[in-house]
């Protein structure tokens, strides 16, 4: 068994032990035995990985995945070298323990990998860059902590991704079939960059599936301010007219930010949000009709909440 790093709360003497060792090395070099060389460089290899792992004192964070999520929560929403997980984790098996921490426990980790996908939507980008995150740049094994508290009901959400992941159908059907179990829970791109498997415009899909299939998938940047970046919300299992599906997104935000974000027939808005009220979105409605020639503009369209726009709409 491979020997497991030992961190303590004396970082110092470790570090006087391996410049010991290193010091010793010298002699070692003047020598033409290969092996006798690496032989004597596995405690300084050792040391090394027990001075890494000591960095964040062991009574606060024991294991190795501990300290990962320590060292990722110190610096939130800041694009982490794989390198420094390595470091402060002490293990060659790191990148296992971040999928660990997104899986298993719920923390929103997400790799440069899935940037690169969501990448794919401009929306995303801008919003990425407000954060000071260059999704274009961001290298496949460089990570981001995007918030601090754990989301304690993805466990259970993994393993309904696990089943739908392993079914034989297209990508956008995977991914509306986990929207639609989800309805009104942020779901992560992460998430959905797993489920896809090995599709990597699943960005695309989603996008597809709100603007052309009339989905209510909302995005920070596609009128729920409220979101954290990076994330997606399916916020009511029914799809919009097809009149209401061509709509696009600048005017949405440009009518949803004129009308406060609220209802202007009842003025709900979703800081009013409770669970027994059936009021839980809010849509734009055409004020003249979309069958009368109505168009698409922002001085044609208001905000309404489902409520308000089924009674506008009786029947849909």
């Amino acid at each position: 068994m491979a020997r497991r790093s030992q961190p303590n709360n004396t970082p110092e003497d470790i570090r006087q032990s391996l410049v010991d060792l290193l010091i010793n090395f010298s002699e070692e070099l003047k020598q033409d035995n290969l092996r006798a060389k690496v032989v004597a460089l596995v405690p300084a290899f050792h040391k090394l990985r027990d001075l890494g792992s000591s960095l964040i004192p062991p009574d606060e964070a024991p294991s190795a995945r501990d300290r990962i999520i320590a060292y990722l929560q110190q610096y939130p929403q800041t694009v982490i070298d794989g390198d420094e997980l390595m470091v402060v984790s002490g293990i060659s098996e790191w990148a296992r323990r971040v999928r660990e921490l997104r899986v298993q426990f719920g923390w929103w980790i997400y790799s440069g990998v899935t940037f690169r996908q969501m990448a794919q939507n401009p929306d995303d980008i801008s919003a990425f860059e407000a954060i000071g995150i260059d999704p274009l740049r961001i290298k496949p094994d460089q990570y981001v902590l995007m918030r601090t508290e754990q989301d304690r009901e993805a466990a259970l959400r993994w393993n309904i991704l696990n089943e739908i992941r392993r079914k034989k159908i297209a990508t956008k059907d995977k991914l509306i079939e986990y929207f639609r179990k989800n309805v009104g829970v942020q779901v992560t791109g992460e998430e959905l960059s797993y489920l896809a498997g090995n599709t990597k415009e699943w960005a695309r899909r989603v996008r597809e599936l709100r603007t052309e299939e009339g989905w209510p998938i909302v995005t920070k940047n596609t009128g729920r301010e409220d979101l954290p970046v990076g994330v997606y919300v399916l916020e009511e299992d029914r799809q919009a007219p097809p009149h209401d599906r061509k709509i696009p997104d600048p005017i949405r935000v440009a009518v949803l930010e004129r009308d406060h974000y609220s209802c202007v027939r009842c003025g709900w808005n979703r800081s009013k949000m409770i669970k027994e009220d059936p009021r839980k979105m809010l849509e734009l409605h055409h004020k003249k009709h979309h069958a009368d020639g109505g168009d698409n503009t922002e001085e044609n369209l208001e905000t309404l909440c489902n409520v308000c726009h089924d009674i506008e709409h009786p029947g849909r």
